[in-house]
């Protein structure tokens, strides 16, 4: 479903937190966990502990999921970056870019098994991201694999009307801002071509604050993950352990109008999850209400980035990825 057109004001945030950062708990068990957290949703990840999209009766599972979302009232968006759900011995692994066309197929195909289950559940998003750069493959190419890959994707979520919410991660090929806006003009603008923005990645390496960079993405938001950050190193942290300015960033947000989940992303607390979850919350809360700077208003700012930091490159040094 297409998110209505954002206006300028100040918007209530919807948080949630994500099954990947609670994956020792059964889905039924994340999902009460969270409602009685008084969380407004989850960002689903689908992996082999959490409705997994490879398994048989995905459809009939994925019913019986929507059902228990509706009860504890629930929204949902469904996220795609369980680390071995295709290949057990390559994280993440296949990608979009990778040079076998058929590996590039089971990874579009998993994409689009997630548009019928976010179409299943309502969700408002499916969010997805490029790769890395595969060795001996240049980027001009790697573009052009990534554009076609997305292309029966896209042609999937216009027709059920999800926004494709695709995320910068570093270290990918489409790492930054102007990166996702680099596929954007090369895919012609579509609609339901959207943008998962990830706070601590603003942090991590855009040349803007995080704050600027949720003003300058405004228009192609469709979907938000929160966590701290520190300056060139690309670690999930707890909130309050790094260096995000929580109350000017989610007074920026607001401000945007938008209206669907901010989704909480500690991937690696998992082995404490219930107590991340139960601390996250009432953090966020906290911040959203602080008092805050002035915000400047939506015209005081570029609608689109400067490409300065193209391909994950930032301006301070960036940490490798963690395993």
């Amino acid at each position: 479903m297409t998110p209505a057109p954002k206006q300028a004001g100040s918007t209530p945030l919807r948080f949630g937190y994500g099954t990947n950062g609670l994956a020792d708990l059964r889905l039924d068990d994340a999902l009460a966990l969270l409602a009685d957290l008084g969380y407004d949703g989850v960002g689903l990840t689908l992996d082999h502990m959490h409705l997994d999209p490879l398994a048989p009766d995905l459809a009939a599972r994925t019913r019986q999921v929507g059902r228990r979302l509706a009860a504890l009232g629930l929204e949902v968006t469904v996220e795609t970056g369980a680390r071995y759900v295709l290949d057990p011995r390559r994280k993440h692994g296949p990608s979009l870019l990778d040079p076998d066309p058929a590996d590039r197929s089971r990874r579009a195909d998993l994409l689009l098994r997630a548009v019928r289950v976010a179409a299943d559940l309502g969700a408002h998003a499916v969010h997805c991201f490029s790769g890395t750069l595969p060795p001996g493959t240049d980027e001009a190419t790697a573009w052009n694999r990534l554009a076609e890959a997305l292309a029966p994707v896209l042609e999937a979520a216009t027709a059920a009307d999800i926004p494709l919410a695709v995320e910068p991660e570093p270290g990918h090929l489409l790492a930054t801002l102007a990166d996702f806006h680099h596929l954007r003009h090369a895919l012609g603008d579509p609609t339901h071509l959207g943008l998962t923005l990830d706070l601590g990645h603003c942090q991590c390496l855009e040349p803007l604050p995080p704050a600027d960079c949720v003003r300058a993405a405004t228009p192609w938001l469709r979907h938000v993950q929160i966590e701290d950050m520190r300056r060139g190193h690309h670690e999930h942290l707890p909130l309050g352990d790094g260096e995000i300015d929580f109350p000017a960033v989610l007074a920026a947000l607001a401000a945007t109008g938008y209206n669907a989940l901010t989704v909480v992303e500690l991937p690696r607390h998992s082995h404490a999850g219930p107590h991340y979850a139960e601390t996250s919350l009432p953090f966020l809360r906290t911040a959203a209400a602080r008092p805050h700077s002035a915000v400047p208003s939506s015209d005081q700012v570029p609608s689109t980035l400067t490409p300065g930091l193209h391909n994950g490159v930032p301006s301070a040094p960036l940490s490798p990825p963690l395993p």
